[in-house]
């Protein structure tokens, strides 16, 4: 289980690189393909650096669930982990109720299946 464990953790991480990734540099390229009909076209440009401030957090949300990979001691690996994750589910959550209902699909709930792996492999 701790495998399955890691790899879901993993898999979160890299969704959270690949959004500092979108949102800090590729904004007004990649962005406007991803969030084509949620913002319209001409506000790509002026949001930019609001846009990068949001990548930013996320990069701070796959640096902790990496940093957790790192950690030796079990216990504070493991609560390591469910502290960025609760963080990423938070996020997802309230994505869901104030932008759009496909984050909790795109952003929480992968994160609550890395949270309950996480949960059933310390014991």
């Amino acid at each position: 289980m701790e495998i399955i464990a890691n790899i879901l953790v993993g898999l979160v991480a890299l969704e959270h690189l690949y959004i500092l990734y979108l949102e800090m540099f590729a904004w007004e390229t990649l962005g406007k393909k991803t969030f084509k009909g949620s913002l319209r076209p001409e506000l790509f440009a002026p949001t930019k650096t609001l846009a990068a401030n949001q990548g930013l957090y996320n990069g701070f949300l796959a640096a902790g669930l990496i940093w957790s990979f790192f950690i030796t001691d079990k216990a504070w690996s493991t609560n390591v982990a469910v502290f960025f994750l609760s963080c990423v589910i938070v996020a997802g959550i309230y994505g869901a109720v104030t932008a759009s209902k496909k984050i909790f699909f795109i952003q929480a709930l992968p994160a609550l299946m890395a949270l309950g792996a996480v949960l059933g492999s310390r014991g």
